[in-house]
């Protein structure tokens, strides 16, 4: 498995996984939706997504509860303990994606959140979602642009072989005109 960059690691240390699960459950009590990544995935009608980056599980947990076949995968061994603590049903694997070679193609592959910041091996990383995904599949990524971390055309460049379809400011597909996220589509041919 892969070294964790400091940035993951200097985030990592100041979160406690309890109170960052419960910061999800509070908007959904008042009345927001913490599911949007979920929604936005579920508009290509999947049956089978991997969950890359899936910290605790939260959007792998609802995929499923939709219906879809999910794997998660995350290279931190405290967040998949928790994610499996929470859905053990499911399938949860500790790995760096760069490092992922599964049996199984995906319909879409989906990375919330920052995991393409603060991936170790961005462009192996992309990669590696690439090849996990069935023919005509979407990788759906969505993170935020500041100094020091990649840009859009790093990342689109790193899509090497997929079709940029869609590009969202925000995962309720907000149309994106610059500003400091994006949500990314790419498709397979």
């Amino acid at each position: 498995m892969g070294t964790l960059p400091e940035d993951w690691s200097q985030w990592r240390a100041d979160v406690d996984l309890d109170r960052y699960d419960e910061r999800w459950k509070q908007l959904a009590a008042a009345g927001e939706n913490p599911h949007g990544e979920v929604d936005l995935v579920m508009t290509f009608a999947p049956r089978s997504v991997l969950d890359g980056g899936c910290g605790t599980g939260r959007v792998g947990i609802e995929l499923a509860r939709r219906g879809v076949t999910v794997l998660g995968v995350d290279a931190d061994a405290d967040m998949i303990a928790a994610a499996r603590a929470k859905a053990p049903e499911l399938e949860w694997v500790c790995a760096d994606l760069a490092d992922l070679d599964h049996p199984d193609r995906f319909d879409v592959v989906v990375l919330a959140g920052n995991v393409v910041p603060y991936a170790s091996r961005r462009a192996e990383m992309v990669a590696a979602c690439a090849r996990h995904l069935a023919p005509s599949g979407v990788l759906v990524t969505g993170f935020q642009l500041q100094a020091g971390w990649p840009t859009l055309a790093d990342y689109d460049g790193w899509c090497a072989g997929l079709a940029l379809e869609a590009r969202y400011a925000t995962w309720d597909r907000s149309p994106y005109a610059g500003g400091d996220y994006a949500v990314s589509v790419h498709r397979a041919g």
